[in-house]
């Protein structure tokens, strides 16, 4: 088999961004501050403030509490809900999809990281691995990275949402920003699509250790031998 840990230091340090930004990626669909609204002058927002997730929309109220409380509350949004708009529903699909693509990935960086660091495998077989990891890893950035994108254009736009009354929130907030649930997906795809770069970039090396080897090689045959030719004078 062959040496070629020597050869995979920066598909290391990939597959431990692929991991964080993997991570970062799950995080961002349980975050509900993806869209934040503005909407002062509300009976149940009293806070004025109200989040939009891609699973549901929450805002802090301190109707119906005691005084000087507050509690959270909280709408889901699914996804066969027809005032649902496309950038929240394909969130609800692609970030799914993009946290099964870069588990897969992960994975099998994992696998090929082992046969090069542990000599498992020829060097053809550990490129093939670390091209397919970063395939994988560049398809989950991918994934995530376009309803991240998708919702942070409706929140330059200032796009509304015909939320149902149960939702208690207007239809249409005074502004609204970004939340910190995009900020931290799309970190995640950026270090993603690093790392599958870094990846599908890799080339086998020389084994150092033959090297030197190469330097003293001594023919099978004896003639590079003082003894040998002494003996064969004679």
């Amino acid at each position: 088999m062959t040496y070629l840990a020597h050869t995979a230091h920066a598909q290391f340090a990939a597959l431990c961004l692929a991991l964080i930004g993997w991570t970062l990626t799950a995080m961002a669909p349980g975050l509900v501050q993806w869209r934040v609204w503005e909407v002062p002058g509300s009976e149940a927002v009293t806070s004025g403030v109200a989040w939009v997730g891609v699973w549901r929309a929450c805002f802090n109220s301190h109707a119906h509490v005691s005084e000087g409380l507050r509690s959270m509350f909280c709408r889901s949004i699914r996804l066969t809900e027809s005032f649902t708009p496309p950038e929240i529903a394909a969130g609800q699909v692609l970030m799914l999809l993009s946290l099964l693509v870069g588990l897969a990935g992960n994975a099998a960086g994992v696998y090929a990281m082992r046969m090069a660091y542990f000599g498992k495998a020829k060097a053809s077989a550990v490129c093939r691995g670390f091209i397919g990891t970063g395939a994988l890893v560049l398809l989950a950035a991918l994934l995530s990275s376009v309803p991240l994108i998708w919702n942070l254009n409706s929140v330059v736009a200032n796009r509304t949402i015909d939320f149902p009354e149960e939702f208690r929130l207007p239809k249409a907030p005074r502004a609204q920003r970004a939340g910190c649930g995009i900020a931290v997906g799309l970190v995640g795809s950026v270090l993603m699509a690093v790392s599958g770069l870094v990846f599908c970039s890799y080339r086998p090396g020389r084994d150092p250790r033959l090297r030197a080897g190469d330097r003293e090689e001594v023919s099978f045959d004896g003639t590079d031998n003082p003894a040998f030719q002494s003996h064969e004078r004679l």
